[in-house]
């Protein structure tokens, strides 16, 4: 990276050992599983915000939502983060309170209580199976791949930079101070490490700004007589498609039926019934406390759009031709070269190769000559006087459904889509042109620490749940609190390993972009996670049968609709297996209610009075939400 000068290595080193250090010197005294899990049961209201947010956001968001952005998707992928807010509050004042008023270390723990010990523990195993083969991994990409953008091509300290390198560094730091300090260690960290993300993100919000004002009209796609035109204007002007909440019915990634369920289920099950966030406030010294810091992290969030997903679509603005041949050096060129030999043997050709709708446009005689070609090995006919892209877009679907309809061994293979632009290279594209000597480093250091702060909230959260829910209800029941601890700590070296040699592999178009990977396997388990929890917490006379039905009821049908009906979006699948949940547990309870509600425990070592103040708080982040959704509708 041309900027980065020996003074910029001096701020990254020095803030990533001040973390570490921070972190461990705050939690050097966690010594039994409440300390190292809980942090004591002592985090007050500003260190919980700061923490959700750090431990939230991530490289899944700097690459993934600008990417998102930075493509067709635009200020719509925003709905993640503002309808969090509203969502945040919600957990704040009906969730919240019950967890902590039932003393418990991992979210499954609540479901022996409510349902029984099968519900506890099949839900154990799979958020365990999702931390360590989705998210961790996910992170770990994310930021490495970041890196790679940033470096292409070059070694620091001998040592070469890419998504491999890169992902066993990001794992080491993470795995140091959770290892080390547990959650207070990841809390004390995360209050520099969320600071610095959201201070990093503004600069480059602001540098993008100047950048793109200052840019030549031509360069960017204006004309000359906008050549006066100021930043704000010509951001607006080039972006006037994007700027908007909501996106056909049919969009794959965030139509506006979503905004109506389909998104409201990742962001219940993600902020109220997710580990590795909740965590953080299960942690806290009073229900008030928790509160508190809840609706903080509740405003913080407001900010994110403004200083991730706006930055996307100028890097596009500015350096679109940049994503192209960061397509065509990187996703395309292995499926090219696939091509071409299949091609020469056409007797044994399998196989069709998708393209988006930029890559059609951008190669026009490229994209209809592959059309031909994955027509005449399908087998299906290409409609007459229609665009080349959607031809292809028709002709896939085509496929899916004739591949459904037949033997494992005789479909025909799609191999991943070329591309036209690399849109998840956008935010460090920006860190790559834009940051000044000097800056660079603490910016980098910023990412690094959001990537990390997530990846460390992640391991912590999977290591409690293996140590409380696995090993000490199964292999060691009798376990001391010592060699709780010691399991943690090993637990987590573990899933760094798994999720380092996982995350590599992650660097494929057919995925969609990694905030999309994330998003749609995580949809296998929320919605039946988020009824379970429904009817636990809210439906007093649900038998304890319901725990179980609803954890593999949902898996099922989301993934048969994923198999049967892959035009349907995923929001739209998970709405589908909540409501398929639903039922089948309304059923369930009509059938053979509980005779009588079953009695929670309640633990006496914190405050369960609630907070006014959060409340009023509360209600004033919802009303800025639905202005925010006012302004772009």
């Amino acid at each position: 990276m041309e900027t980065f000068v020996a003074f910029d290595a001096v701020v990254f080193v020095g803030f990533i050992v001040a973390v570490v250090a921070v972190g461990i010197l705050m939690s050097r005294h966690e010594r039994d599983s409440e300390g190292y899990f809980l942090a004591g049961r002592g985090l007050s209201w500003w260190l919980i915000g700061f923490s959700l947010i750090a431990a939230n956001i991530s490289t899944e968001q700097f690459v993934g939502q600008s990417g998102q952005s930075a493509g067709d998707v635009g200020l719509a992928i925003a709905s993640y983060e503002w309808l969090a807010s509203i969502t945040l509050v919600i957990v704040a004042f009906f969730v919240l309170p019950a967890f902590l008023r039932a003393g418990i270390y991992t979210i499954p723990e609540f479901l022996e209580y409510r349902f029984n010990h099968h519900a506890r523990t099949l839900m154990s195993l799979l958020m365990m199976l999702t931390y360590i083969c989705v998210t961790v991994p996910g992170v770990i990409y994310s930021g490495a791949t970041t890196a790679d953008v940033l470096f292409k091509g070059k070694e620091v300290l001998g040592l070469p930079i890419n998504v491999t390198s890169v992902s066993w560094i990001i794992g080491i730091i993470a795995a140091l101070y959770v290892v080390a300090g547990g959650l207070k260690a990841c809390a004390w960290a995360d209050l520099l490490q969320g600071s610095a993300l959201i201070l990093g993100g503004a600069i480059i919000l602001v540098l993008a700004m100047i950048a793109l004002g200052e840019a030549p009209p031509e360069t960017v796609g204006l004309g000359s007589q906008q050549a006066g035109a100021g930043a704000v204007e010509r951001f607006t002007t080039l972006n006037s498609d994007k700027l908007h909440m909501v996106l056909p019915a049919d969009n794959k990634f965030v139509p506006w039926t979503a905004l109506v369920l389909g998104l409201w289920i990742p962001n219940l099950y993600y902020w109220g019934l997710n580990q590795y966030i909740m965590q953080r406030t299960l942690g806290s010294r009073s229900v008030a406390q928790g509160q508190k810091g809840v609706v903080f992290a509740a405003a913080l969030k407001l900010l994110i759009p403004f200083i991730i997903i706006f930055p996307g679509m100028i890097a596009f603005n500015l350096y679109k031709a940049d994503m192209q041949r960061e397509a065509e050096d990187t996703t395309n060129k292995a499926s090219l070269a696939r091509y071409d030999a299949v091609k020469a043997s056409p007797e044994r050709a399998r196989t069709v190769f998708p393209f988006d709708r930029d890559f059609a446009a951008l190669y026009p005689k490229k994209a209809e000559e592959i059309l031909a070609f994955n027509s005449r090995v399908a087998g299906v006919s290409v409609p007459q006087k229609v665009p080349t892209a959607f031809a292809n877009e028709d002709l896939l679907d085509a496929v899916e459904k004739k591949n459904a309809a037949l033997p494992r061994s005789d479909r025909i293979t799609i191999e991943k889509p070329l591309v036209g632009y690399k849109h998840d290279a956008a935010f460090g594209l920006l860190l790559k042109k834009l940051s000044k000597p000097g800056l660079t480093g603490f910016i980098l250091a910023a990412i690094l620490g959001a990537v990390v702060s997530s990846l460390a909230a992640m391991l912590n959260a999977a290591s409690t749940i293996f140590t409380m829910d696995i090993y000490k209800q199964y292999l060691h029941p009798s376990a001391s609190q010592g060699n709780l601890v010691l399991t943690g700590r090993l637990t987590v070296a573990l899933f760094v390993v798994v999720g380092c040699l996982i995350a590599p592999w992650l660097d494929d178009p057919r995925l969609g972009g990694i905030f999309t990977y994330i998003q749609e396997f995580q949809g296998y388990i929320s919605p039946g996670i988020l009824g379970v929890f429904v009817f636990g917490l809210f439906v007093k006379r649900a038998p304890r049968g319901c725990g179980v039905v609803g954890l593999v009821l949902s898996p099922a049908v989301y993934g048969l609709l994923a198999w049967f009906v892959p035009s349907l979006a995923f929001l739209n699948r998970m709405a589908a297996a909540f409501f398929a949940v639903l039922i089948v547990l309304g059923l369930m309870t009509g059938a053979r209610p509980l005779a009588e509600p079953v009695t929670l425990p309640a633990q006496t070592k914190i405050d369960l009075a609630s907070s006014t103040g959060a409340k009023v708080a509360g209600v004033a982040v919802v009303l800025v939400t639905l202005a925010l959704y006012a302004i772009f509708w």
